[in-house]
């Protein structure tokens, strides 16, 4: 048996038409009975990058007995000219977090999927988690993944702000991971030991989706390392782009 959270995860691939263009990390959220694939907003559009994919493709695990058995569900991003996720924006601006809901009658039947649900979610008080806490961020750095069973790799991190607050007023916190392209929308949880006791199915608390590396314009480029810091946002996000049936295009207010 694996652990469920390696199950909870999927890896991305976005697309114009047939033709591959990055790799990114996403995962599973289910509330009310619909399903959603939650990962980073700047993996479905980024205007800076001019990276316009209007299709995604997702890994999906079809055997239990035999994890090498997957196949690709893919996902369009664009109907009747309405983009088919959700995002969002606070009094900061545009959350790096979107939403798609699966349409779970195209899945295969046999589809092996563990999602986080509501109750997983760990509260965003000031104080919930301590600074230095260790949490882990499921993904698929750079694409790297277990090729034949098709699963995620973990990278070990700590909490590395003041957890519960907006770092620089900004709806995220940071960790302390070293991370690669690819980790984009990929899940930061903790093992929730009471969940564990009573064998909880996905005994984990979702904190936040992984955006990027943090960096610092008055770095030198030749003299300093890299700070290693990343930005996660706030899981509660997730909350507010499901609350309501998706209506296509149109930012919602966190």
């Amino acid at each position: 048996m694996i652990d469920s959270l390696l199950l909870a995860a999927t890896r991305i691939g976005t697309f114009e038409h047939q033709r591959a263009l990055t790799n990114a990390s996403g995962f599973f959220f289910e509330r009310e009975g619909r399903l959603y694939l939650v990962t980073s907003r700047h993996v479905l559009i980024d205007k800076p990058t001019k990276h316009f994919p209007n299709r995604i493709e997702i890994e999906v695990h079809t055997n239990a007995a035999d994890l090498a058995r997957s196949t690709g569900f893919s996902m369009l991003l664009y109907r009747d000219g309405k983009s088919t996720w959700r995002q969002g924006t606070d009094a900061s601006g545009e959350i790096d977090v979107a939403v798609l809901e699966i349409d779970r009658r195209a899945l295969p039947p046999s589809a092996l999927i563990q999602a986080f649900t509501p109750a997983q979610l760990q509260s965003s008080a000031p104080g919930a988690v301590e600074v230095g806490s260790s949490v882990l961020i499921v993904g698929f750095p750079l694409g790297f993944h277990d090729t034949l069973h098709h699963l995620p790799v973990v990278r070990q991190s700590v909490i590395a702000s003041a957890f519960g607050m907006r770092f620089q007023g900004q709806g995220y916190f940071l960790t302390d991971a070293r991370t690669h392209r690819g980790t984009s929308g990929a899940p930061v949880v903790m093992r929730d030991q009471a969940a564990a006791d009573r064998s909880d199915k996905l005994p984990w608390k979702l904190l936040g989706v992984h955006s990027a590396r943090l960096d610092i314009s008055t770095r030198d480029l030749v003299q300093d390392e890299s700070l290693g810091l990343n930005c996660a946002w706030y899981a509660d996000m997730v909350m507010t782009l499901t609350d309501k049936e998706p209506s296509g295009t149109g930012p919602l207010a966190a």
